[in-house]
């Protein structure tokens, strides 16, 4: 990935920052080996290949020995911890540049042994930022869909009552009441008067039609209040209830508080609507009006369309400019091209892993009837319909992911067990249109007779790369499954999905009132007839946390899930706080009901030693791609050779480069072949490497949003 000039100039700005953790050091019989900061060069599933600067303080040298080596190693994540274990370190190569050749062996030889051995711990954040050196895997992602909803407007506060399709009903058990099954809400008719009421908890809306118009009302049915739970606190909004506007098909809701109340950005080149949660802007130059929904960028001439899909790529210039300490800076994660940008999609290709001890995981699967198959169009694949599970049949066998892990039977009913391998070239042939394209980013890496290692990345929570920033959601719609049972399946509209650079994904309102939250906990099973979809839930499944560091905002009246800068919001309307609803769980695998399938880290890693940090030495020791070793200083680049640190004459004719690449007068690849020549040093690869550990440190330490931890 490029370097981003803004963030050199930062780095240029700030001293060096240092790592708490790293370097680490190892004992070996012959003294101590101090092994720097890891840099990838490839990351393919859980299998990380890098290298790294070493040293070695033996016994019987004075001075440290400096070298390179090159490994394999298997990475075991732990999102929610900010985590990640390097283990089963297999080194490739070695190199020595600060030795005679008689004593390459011996070093190398205690290189080998004594790192083979040990696990060393790196945080999820220097993990992720450092992959900026390293060759990646990104999953093709050509059939997600663009197509915009339907986007509507409103100039009061108000909430998007969303069902899927026309409204269906389902009878209350033991009483006079059905509810609508296909929407989230709490909405129910009496089936005497047929009154339709809908409830937030606080607020109440009668209406004699399920698609409105809805009104408050303060006399609802007694007994209907009595049969729902108590709202929880926090939960309850105050002051005067929101309007309820209703669809039927997919859409999202614009709110502002009164009229759209447009603010400048510093640079006169871009607006934005202050009193909204949701991300609109215009470009002054062309007068165009750019909305963001769902991750997805959507541009007009005017606020009554039409709407046209816009790549996050292919944004005006002025979007990359957009200041990170201003109130919309959160939006810089969905700008390819942005540091954001950039860390977000390097957070998406590091696994969330874990070990299942197939004797604690079980499964079971129940269907509507017998089991009923689809199949995939242009596959070998079909999968169940008429269950909540994500069931596949693949040429007579049968294939079942929960909550992150794969299962296998002989037949549709089961018995079911933990899958030591999956046909893995024929789902992978699942495309986006269908409602199961999110299993094929659950993973199966290792497998013993106890215990099998698995992972998935975040599409499987239904959060993608595109384009250079993260989207949520395929675009496609997929009807759901009604019988006895009402499966709803996966949404990309209609709620109001924003990434959130603490919270990853979350859902809401168009307003932060508690109504989402309250709908979803009322009766999953009261009256039966709805269950939801695949790994997380239906409606409100699906969606990928992972902190990236940028600035925090204030959109004005809520919960700002689009513009991605708070995890407690402040509800303006009576001032009380809520919680931001999220879409997505941490770590699938650390769900309480999930727990008791884990084999325990530790003990799977009970032959390995862990390295200790070593915080009395900088982090600022790297490898070039040739093994050359290298220590950024504040004066630049100095090379090791003959038992010491050298400095090159060409630092300060190359510090100057860099700078004159801020003034936008010299390119990138003229200071990166420079590099090359004479000192030997890969100055670009380094810079490179450089960058990404600053990157990684900052992010760790919170430094780019003012300093503190980021929230996880």
């Amino acid at each position: 990935m490029r370097l981003i000039t803004a963030t050199l100039l930062l780095l240029m700005m700030c001293p060096l920052l240092e790592a708490k953790s790293w370097p680490q050091e190892v004992t070996a019989a012959e003294g101590t080996i101090v092994v720097y900061q890891p840099q990838p060069e490839k990351l393919e599933g859980n299998v990380l290949t890098s290298r790294a600067a070493v040293s070695l303080e033996l016994v019987d040298h004075e001075e440290p020995i400096f070298g390179a080596m090159w490994f394999e190693a298997r990475i075991d994540t732990d999102r929610e911890a900010g985590t990640a274990v390097v283990r089963d370190v297999r080194v490739t190569k070695v190199g020595w540049p600060d030795s005679r050749d008689a004593d390459e062996v011996r070093f190398t030889q205690i290189i080998e042994g004594a790192v083979s051995e040990t696990g060393f711990e790196i945080s999820f954040d220097r993990l992720s930022a450092s992959l900026e050196t390293a060759e990646i895997e990104q999953q093709s992602l050509a059939d997600l869909k663009t197509d915009p909803p339907g986007i509507l407007f409103e100039e009061t506060l108000a909430v998007l009552l969303l069902y899927d399709g026309q409204p269906r009903f389902s009878p209350v058990d033991d009483s006079s009441y059905e509810r609508a099954l296909n929407t989230p809400f709490v909405v129910v008719r009496d089936t005497r008067s047929k009154a339709v009421y809908l409830s937030s908890g606080q607020f109440w809306y009668s209406s004699s039609d399920p698609l409105g118009p809805f009104a408050p009302t303060d006399k609802p049915p007694a007994d209907l209040v009595r049969m729902l739970p108590a709202p929880e606190a926090g939960d309850a909004s105050a002051g005067e209830p929101p309007a309820i506007v209703v669809a039927t098909s997919a859409a999202e809701l614009v709110v502002t508080d009164g009229k759209p109340d447009w603010q400048s950005l510093p640079g006169g080149e871009l607006l934005y609507v202050k009193n909204t949660e949701t991300a609109w802007l215009r470009e002054l130059t062309t007068g165009q009006m750019y909305l963001l929904l769902s991750g997805r960028w959507y541009r007009s001439a005017g606020q009554s369309g039409p709407w046209t899909f816009v790549r996050a790529d292919e944004l005006p210039r002025s979007f990359n400019d957009i200041p990170p300490a201003s109130d919309i800076g959160g939006l810089r994660v969905s700008v390819a091209g942005t540091d954001e940008a950039e860390q977000a999609m390097l957070d998406a290709a590091i696994p969330q892993t874990t070990a299942i001890r197939k004797s604690e995981a079980s499964l079971t699967v129940e269907y509507d009837g017998k089991p009923a198959f689809e199949k995939i169009p242009n596959t070998s694949v079909s999968y169940a319909v008429n269950t909540g599970a994500q069931v596949l049949e693949i040429r007579g066998a049968y294939y079942a992911v929960d909550n992150g892990v794969w299962f296998t039977a002989a037949s549709a009913g089961g018995p079911w067990k933990v899958a030591d391998s999956v046909p893995t070239e024929e789902i992978e042939k699942i495309p986006p249109s269908s409602p199961v394209y999110n299993t094929t980013y659950v993973h199966i890496y290792e497998t013993t007779p106890q215990v099998v290692y698995v992972g998935y990345t975040p599409g499987y929570l239904w959060s993608f790369p595109f384009y250079g920033v993260p989207v949520y959601g395929t675009g496609w719609y997929y009807p759901p499954y009604w019988g006895s049972w009402y499966y709803p399946r996966p949404p990309t509209w209609g709620f109001h999905v924003g990434y959130n650079p603490w919270t990853g994904w979350n859902f809401g309102m168009s307003w932060s009132n508690g109504f989402f939250s309250y709908g979803v906990s009322w009766g999953g099973g009261w009256g039966g007839a709805y269950r939801p979809w695949g790994c997380c839930g239906g409606w409100y499944g699906g969606g990928y946390r992972r902190p990236v560091v940028i600035n925090t905002g204030d959109i004005n009246i809520g919960n700002s899930v689009s513009i991605g800068n708070r995890t407690t919001v402040k509800n303006r309307v009576g001032n009380n706080t809520v919680n931001a609803n999220r879409l997505q769980h941490t770590n699938l695998y650390k769900r309480p009901e999930n727990l008791r399938r884990n084999a325990d880290p530790a003990a799977a890693r009970s032959e390995l030693k862990s390295a200790r940090p070593a915080p009395q030495r900088a982090n600022d020791v790297y490898a070039d791609h040739n093994g050359q070793i290298a220590r950024r200083t504040e004066e630049g680049w100095e090379s090791r050779g003959g038992g010491q640190w050298q400095t090159s004459r060409e630092n300060a004719s190359l510090e100057s480069r860099e700078a004159r690449i801020d003034r936008g007068s010299i390119s990138r690849e003229s200071v990166s072949g420079a590099g090359r020549q004479g000192s030997g040093l890969d100055r670009g690869g380094l810079n490179q490497a450089y960058h990404a550990r600053q990157m990684g440190g900052m992010r760790e330490a919170g430094a780019l949003r003012g300093g503190g931890r980021l929230r996880r």
